[in-house]
């Protein structure tokens, strides 16, 4: 598909009808407290619905009960051995690429400011951390499985956003299109695909090309479950790259609410980090991965570890090249991978099971009312386009 200006403003227009109805619907029968109390109890796939659940709610659930109908399940196994391959260098580059790439772009950076809570930092890095481990789990989509009631429930936090912007009348939609639209939600599905690639490639991670397209395969199965329109988003890394790149040219910039959350991201994972010696790895980090351009914008401090951090690719290599040739290594790798992605999980809920409930008022601040061969390993090609005003792709974390 060739994505060009004209067609990703019209996508600008479109939210999820399905979901946006269902929302409506429940605030217009004062039914949100209900559903939410309700749903507290229905986590796993093959749950009997509670009584009372609201009927409009019910049929919701009732159509996005399972996965579509085009999916490909040994590309699905595929990308479920990558991320077990790769699960603690995923973390990383969620964690300190696709976030900041979030940020970097003003009206979403805005947006999250306003939909989540300052006193609480760590629960969208939670949420999407906690979401990604129920996809990557082998049941993901049969009876027991967390995954597809927590993408129901996004789904429907998305919506109830786009119910609470439009009716408080206090988002410019003809400056900044329908509230998490579809040009959005493509483009964070691409924050968590494409762009997490591009992170591990930065890192020196050895991918082939086949587990880096199952990857970005799994993440356009989650973007069909979210909402998003098949017919315009991206069916593979070529489609991806190009609208990844136009995207982020048309929208990334500096913004008071960007730098504020990338501080929050920043001083989370320094509590993480013990101690306080390495604690400007962090930074470093979010620098080497997004490039300088945009780690300016987002005020990312320069430290002393900037040009240390860019050895660590070659660390790496080498812990991957033991793991290549070495069946004990790549055991004792993705051992010690999945203990520290369950670590850094616990650590950021802090115990806690995020619910994605239906928030029934946004908060007053800005201006609101409430086993894969490693014989061909992937390279990403060079940036389909030039970034505006002279800034590189590498600004864009591409």
């Amino acid at each position: 598909m060739a994505y060009t200006e004209d067609s990703l403003n019209s996508l600008r227009l479109s939210g999820d009808e399905l979901a946006d109805a269902t929302v409506a619907t429940l605030f217009e029968r004062g039914e949100v407290g209900k559903f939410n109390s309700l749903m507290r109890y229905v986590s796993t796939v093959g749950q009997e619905l509670p009584d009372g659940l609201p009927e409009v709610a019910r049929e919701y659930l009732a159509q996005t009960a399972g996965p579509p109908a085009w999916v490909d399940w040994d590309e699905m196994e595929k990308a479920r051995m990558f991320f077990i391959d790769n699960n603690v260098h995923i973390s990383t580059a969620l964690s300190f690429a696709s976030m900041p790439a979030c940020y970097v772009v003003p009206h979403i950076a805005k947006l999250l400011s306003a939909t989540h809570s300052l006193k609480y930092p760590s629960k969208r890095m939670a949420e999407t951390g906690q979401f990604t481990v129920y996809l990557m789990q082998p049941n993901a989509f049969e009876a027991g499985s967390r995954f597809i009631p927590a993408a129901q429930k996004v789904r429907l936090l998305h919506a109830s956003i786009r119910h609470h912007l439009a009716r408080e009348g206090r988002w410019d939609v003809e400056r900044l299109g329908t509230p998490i639209c579809q040009e959005d939600m493509i483009g964070g599905q691409m924050m968590f695909s494409i762009q997490v690639l591009d992170a591990l490639h930065r890192l020196g991670i050895h991918m082939s090309v086949d587990g880096a397209e199952s990857y970005f395969y799994a993440w356009r199965v989650v973007g069909a479950m979210l909402g998003i329109d098949q017919q315009h988003a991206p069916a593979d890394l070529d489609e991806a790259r190009h609208f990844s790149d136009l995207y982020m040219s048309r929208h990334m910039g500096p913004s008071p609410e960007g730098a504020d959350l990338t501080r929050q991201l920043i001083d989370l994972y320094e509590e993480v980090v013990p101690g306080t010696l390495l604690d400007p790895v962090v930074s470093a980090l979010i620098r080497h991965l997004i490039g300088d351009t945009s780690a300016d914008w987002l005020e990312v401090p320069r430290t002393h570890w900037d040009t240390l951090v860019k050895a660590v690719p070659v660390l790496l290599n080498v812990l991957e090249t033991v793991e290549d040739h070495s069946p004990f290594g790549a055991w004792a790798l993705d051992r010690l991978g999945h203990l520290t992605t369950v670590l850094e999980l616990s650590s950021l809920t802090r115990g806690r099971v995020m619910h994605y409930a239906i928030p029934e008022q946004l908060k007053k601040e800005y201006g609101l009312s409430s086993d894969v061969p490693r014989n061909r390993r992937w390279t990403p090609p060079g940036p389909v386009l030039s970034a505006r005003k002279g800034e590189t792709a590498d600004a864009a974390g591409s």
